[in-house]
């Protein structure tokens, strides 16, 4: 057999085996990792390098090799599930670098960690001045997580006061003019709605490159035509504004009569429909 058809078969065999072992060990050694599954990654990319360009290596050594380093590691992420103190030594620990807004110079030290370390790492979160700064932490795979002082912190709805619906994940009905049927049922859509609402926004199923639905039902789409410019969904806002004009309207005509009985009428549906809008707002805005 020539040499290239042997490269060509062991590089697609030892890559669809390292996908397999990729696959069983987790996604989370494809977002950032720590020390051991670092190198883990590296050793099981190395060999697979090694044993593909060369015709003349027993594929079967690097099974045996892959299938060590798969175990290895494998093994080791099960245990460290189990025992805290054997994820610590593999994994390591989070180390405080700010705590109370005071830099512990001594972790610093410990980490290997200078101050302008420390400043660029802050300052990649959008922070520019350390006493801004509640607590911080470095993660064993790097990253530091902060915690602004209260006063530093973007304003929440909480923190005004305003009650606010609580809103599920929005879906994709629609992707590359195809229509997903699961994610209309998610949101207890169905074809009939989004035929409808592509009606209004006079467009054709053809002509959607991606469709995304809220929890209000309302749809947003991006066309494969750029030309066309396609109008917000304002259906929720419409629907807020014509409940307050009603209210406005009830409190209007009950200052307009002169009869007590109709003025009493007109103030007490104009005070249902505002606890109705009260309750509603939330959800409408």
């Amino acid at each position: 057999m020539p040499d290239w058809i042997t490269v060509v078969i062991k590089s697609i065999s030892l890559l669809v085996i390292l996908f397999f072992m990729a696959k069983l060990l987790g996604t989370k050694h494809m977002s950032k990792m720590n020390v051991f599954e670092y190198i883990s990654g590296i050793v099981l990319g190395g060999i697979v390098a090694i044993h593909t360009i060369d015709p003349d290596k027993n594929i079967s050594y690097a099974i045996i090799a892959m299938v060590i380093w798969f175990v290895i590691p494998f093994s080791f992420e099960k245990i460290s599930l189990k025992s805290k103190s054997f994820r610590d030594f593999t994994q390591g620990k989070s180390t405080v670098f700010i705590q109370d807004g005071k830099i512990m110079e001594e972790n610093l030290k410990k980490a290997g960690y200078s101050t302008d370390d420390l400043l660029e790492k802050l300052r990649d979160r959008d922070i520019f001045l350390a006493s801004d700064v509640e607590f911080a932490v470095l993660e064993p795979n790097g990253s530091l997580n902060v915690l602004p002082k209260k006063e530093n912190r973007p304003l929440t709805a909480k923190d005004l006061g305003i009650k606010v619906a609580p809103e599920k994940q929005p879906q994709t009905v629609i992707m590359d003019g195809k229509v997903i049927h699961e994610s209309l049922a998610n949101l207890n859509l169905n074809l009939n709605w989004l035929e409808t609402e592509l009606e209004k926004l006079n467009v054709s199923l053809e002509n959607v490159f991606l469709g995304q639905a809220d929890t209000n039902g309302n749809l947003y789409v991006d066309l494969y035509d750029d030309k066309i410019v396609v109008p917000q969904p304002a259906e929720t806002e419409m629907l807020l504004a014509t409940m307050k004009k009603c209210q406005a309207d009830l409190e209007l005509f009950m200052l307009a009569t002169d009869n007590e009985q109709t003025k009493a009428m007109y103030k007490k549906n104009s005070q249902k429909l505002q606890k109705a809008i009260d309750i509603v707002e939330p959800f409408l805005q």
